[in-house]
């Protein structure tokens, strides 16, 4: 007989040591989409390999993909316990821009309540809370209350490509009931929720050109049009002035959300004034009229241009016409938008727009699917029941904005319910200059995944 007593005193007297774990992992610089960090995202796998191995998993490889590695291990405790999958990624984002850290983006420091560190929310800290726990039960009881399975993934930051091969081709070996992803967070340390919800993810580079080299803007200008006026152009009348896109048939599959949903959703503690703070307080929001801030960065589907590039970008003057422009450009999608479909629309748009003084390529480099999962699930249950019991309150549902491919990956290839169980906060500074985590936070979550595994076992 499990005592949720012992394992929460076990978990309290190792937090220094947990911590020190943490702090450890966030100084591996395991950025995935800067090639020369690739040896870095090698050692990031194989210290979670071997922190794995150290709590007790079985089983335990650093499997290669076309990629970055997968790091995998397991703990089969018996046939007739229900099978947990819990995902993962141990990559991160870049740092830029460097100079707007406090301190070295990888030499983690403590101020105040946080540890701020790139990664440290998204998501290391998440890993390392959900192996303390299981490492909990390992060390007071022997055995683990459900069977687990466990994937790190290395690409989760420049949208998994390989994962969708490595899960097709690894079904047997990856079977469960539930999948767990830790890749999640639970909006206020005041008023947890749980996320059932998140965005799709269309990703894109698109390049305009003009002449073969950089010339003259004196001896040109007016006379060639500009690669990088024309990409302006065309991104610009992507969007209306009211955040209305007008890529051709982006709404045509939308659904609005039912107005029980609406309700529910603005009774969250993530007003506007809330929401501007987190953003660094722009001077005003921005979005479709008719829906709230919270709806615009969860149930609607957003265009944005993530960097721009072309031309002459040093100090001083240099008086170019640029040769080529590129933007790299995302759209967030909500449920029942397709990825392709989103392709599509923007070829056509192109086609219709770009004149015919440039020529234009559209790269697409990632995708995802949106998901809503099944908020009556055991597994939903299960997280519902542990945060309740660590943090003293009901936890609220809720979607968020932020894409996860892995979630619907698993629901397509495995058949199977997800679960989103992370502690990460609204205020965490992810992919920003620093990110930090909030260390009591921190211990929480490593005592609600243990309740979740629990609860798993008494409730399947």
């Amino acid at each position: 007989m499990i005592n949720m007593d012992d394992i929460t005193n076990y978990i309290r007297s190792n937090q220094s040591k947990t911590l020190l774990r943490l702090e450890r992992f966030c100084q591996i610089p395991s950025i995935s989409t800067l090639s020369e960090h690739d040896e870095d995202i090698n050692h990031a796998a194989s210290w979670i390999a071997d922190f794995m191995e150290d709590i007790g998993m079985k089983s335990v490889s650093c499997m290669p993909t076309d990629g970055h590695p997968i790091v995998y291990g397991e703990k089969i405790e018996a046939d007739d316990l229900c099978t947990v999958l819990i995902y993962g990624h141990y990559d991160v984002q870049p740092v830029d821009p460097i100079d707007e850290w406090k301190s070295d983006p990888f030499i983690p420091e403590i101020r105040g309540d946080h540890l701020y560190s790139r990664g440290v929310s998204d998501m290391k800290g998440q890993i390392i809370s959900v192996l303390a726990a299981l490492e909990s039960y390992n060390q007071e009881v022997g055995k683990l209350p459900v069977n687990v399975k466990v994937i790190v993934e290395g690409e989760e930051e420049i949208g998994s490509p390989n994962l969708e091969k490595f899960v097709k081709e690894n079904s047997e070996l990856l079977d469960c009931d539930f999948c767990m992803n830790a890749d999640s967070g639970i909006g206020d340390i005041d008023i947890p929720g749980i996320v059932y919800g998140l965005r799709g993810l269309a990703y894109y580079e698109l390049w305009v050109y003009g002449p073969e080299v950089d010339l003259h803007s004196g001896m040109f200008g007016g006379a060639i049009h500009n690669p990088a006026i024309v990409l302006c152009q065309l991104i610009a009348n992507m969007q209306d002035d009211n955040g209305v896109i007008q890529v051709p048939g982006c709404y045509d599959d939308v659904e609005d959300v039912t107005l029980d949903e609406r309700f529910v959703m603005n009774q969250l503690p993530y007003d506007d004034i809330q929401i501007s703070s987190s953003a660094g307080n722009p001077p005003e929001l921005f979005g479709e009229h008719g829906y709230s801030a919270i709806e615009h960065i969860s149930v609607r589907p957003s265009l944005d241009v993530n960097g721009i590039y072309s031309g002459f970008v040093g100090s001083g003057s240099k008086t170019v016409i640029p040769a080529k422009a590129m933007a790299k450009l995302s759209l967030r999608l909500v449920p029942n938008q397709d990825p392709s479909s989103i392709t599509a629309g923007l070829e056509r748009y192109l086609k219709e727009n770009a004149p015919t003084t440039v020529k234009y390529e559209l790269k697409e480099l990632a995708h995802a699917n949106p998901v809503v999962v099944n908020r009556n699930s055991v597994a939903v249950q299960g997280a519902f029941d542990a945060i309740k019991s660590v943090y003293g309150v009901e936890p609220v549902f809720m979607r968020m904005g932020g894409t996860v491919p892995v979630v619907s990956m698993i629901s397509e290839i495995l058949s199977t319910d997800t679960v989103m169980l992370g502690f990460a906060l609204n205020d965490d500074g992810i992919h920003g200059p620093n990110e930090r985590l909030h260390i009591n936070n921190f211990y929480r979550g490593i005592e609600a995944f243990a309740h979740f595994f629990y609860n798993l076992s008494i409730k399947y």
